[in-house]
């Protein structure tokens, strides 16, 4: 089997560009990498994908917002992550389970075990390796993120308040469960964020 690392974090946390970066790292060191995204990483899931994301005047349930978000997943591990780690290869992906955790729970204020048992049957129980949380204040985070207009969606526009559950929520998942989280303060230069992620990478997987 392959090796499955996570990226999570609330946004304008730099996982888009970290997951890149240490995709192309892996891919110097010789190993097959599959490099992907949550809510995507399929036909289907880019479907979703731009439902969930998109600026539509409307308003989504935290509840619908799981369910498609499960959809999405379900697809995404049986068409791309499942079979790409069975032939041995690194999957790193842009947000996964964590992320319903803290965003429809955290933010939303759904229960954690109502969404833990949608994210099993979705996932069949696959668990990453190791989850890697950027981690950046809320105001810092949205300024990034705000700073490209075009790139801002429906989520990046909810209030500070829900921002600060997403955070502290994924705070409170790295701190319960420190074996499999490499927490990374992502206020930094990229460059420097990266070469943090990749020393704490190297140090967590020779100790397993």
């Amino acid at each position: 089997m392959g090796k499955f690392v996570v990226f999570e974090g609330p946004e304008g946390g730099g996982k888009t560009l970290q997951a890149r970066l240490l995709a192309d790292r892996l891919r110097i060191n010789g190993h097959d990498v599959v490099e992907t995204r949550e809510p995507g990483g399929t036909r289907v899931g880019n479907e979703i994908r731009s439902v969930l994301l998109g600026l539509g005047d409307y308003t989504m349930l935290p509840e619908t917002e799981t369910l498609l978000l499960a959809a999405a997943r379900a697809q995404h591990v049986r068409e791309v992550i499942r079979p790409a780690l069975e032939r041995g290869a690194w999957v790193v992906c842009d947000r996964y389970v964590d992320s319903t955790y803290a965003y429809q729970g955290g933010g939303g204020g759904l229960d954690y075990q109502s969404l833990q048992a949608i994210q099993v049957f979705a996932t069949g129980g696959l668990e990453p390796d190791v989850r890697i949380l950027l981690d950046v204040p809320v105001a810092i985070g949205l300024r990034r993120r705000h700073a490209d207009p075009a790139s801002v969606n429906r989520i990046d526009l909810a209030d500070m308040t829900y921002h600060q559950r997403v955070r502290d929520r994924y705070l409170e998942l790295a701190a319960a469960s420190p074996a499999g989280w490499i927490v990374i303060d992502a206020q930094g230069a990229p460059d420097t964020v990266q070469s943090c992620i990749w020393r704490q990478l190297q140090q967590r997987l020779a100790n397993a």
